[in-house]
C-alpha cells in the first residue's frame, strides 16, 4: 500500500512539474514524504482518512446541507477540524454534531462560520496560501513540514501535527510571515 502511495505521489509530482507549478510540487513532495516518516500509527492514518470520509459522505446525503453549506473536515490524530460556512447556526450546530458522533472521533473544532458559501475564488486563493506555507516548511530545517497539516479558510491558517514545542513554534512563525495569512491557528498535539 505504502509504495501504490508513493507511486501515485510520483506520478502527481511529475504532472505537475510538466505543468511549471513549484509551489505545488513542493507540497507533493512534502506529501509523499509525509506517508513514510508520519508521528501516526498506520491504524490512526487510516482512521483519519475514514472520518474525513465518513462526515464528507454524511452532509452529501444531507440535501439541504449539500446545497446551502460549504465545510471541509480535516482529521489528524482523530482530532477533526471543521471549516467553511453555513447560512445559519442550526446548519452549522447540526454539521458539528454529525461530526462528533463519528466513530473515534476525539474532538472536534468548530471553525465553520455563519455565512453564504465561499467562492471558488476566494477557495483558489486559500489553496495557493497552503502551498506557500507548505514550501516554506519543506525549505526550513527548524520546522517539521512531514508533521505538520496545513489547513487554510479565509486566510486563516489552521496548523495541526504531532510535535515538540520548538518545532510547532517554527511552523508558527514561517506560516504568520507568509504573503496573505490573516491569522494563525495553532491545533497542535506535543511530543514534549
Amino acid at each position: 500500500m505504502l509504495k501504490s502511495r508513493v507511486m501515485t505521489y510520483i506520478l502527481i509530482l511529475s504532472i505537475v512539474f510538466l505543468n511549471g507549478c513549484a509551489a505545488v510540487a513542493v507540497t507533493g513532495v512534502a506529501a509523499g514524504a509525509s506517508v513514510a516518516s508520519d508521528k501516526r500509527t498506520t491504524g490512526t492514518v487510516i482512521e483519519d482518512q475514514a472520518i474525513e470520509l465518513k462526515a464528507s459522505e454524511a452532509i452529501f446525503s444531507d440535501r439541504e446541507l449539500r446545497q446551502s453549506t460549504h465545510v471541509n473536515f480535516t482529521s489528524f490524530n482523530t482530532v477533526v477540524l471543521v471549516t467553511g460556512e453555513a447560512p445559519t447556526e442550526a446548519m452549522r450546530d447540526k454539521i458539528i454534531d454529525i461530526v462528533r458522533n463519528i466513530e473515534k472521533v476525539s474532538s472536534v473544532h468548530n471553525e465553520i462560520t455563519i455565512a453564504a458559501p465561499s467562492s471558488f475564488m476566494s477557495r483558489s486563493s486559500d489553496s495557493v496560501i497552503t502551498s506557500k506555507v507548505k514550501a516554506k516548511l519543506v525549505a526550513d530545517k527548524a520546522a517539521s513540514a512531514l508533521n505538520t497539516k496545513v489547513v487554510t479558510e479565509k486566510g486563516v491558517v489552521y496548523l495541526m501535527g504531532l510535535l515538540s514545542r520548538a518545532k510547532a513554534d517554527a511552523a508558527t512563525e514561517i506560516a504568520r510571515t507568509t504573503g496573505g495569512v490573516q491569522k494563525v491557528v495553532r491545533l497542535f498535539q506535543y511530543t514534549d
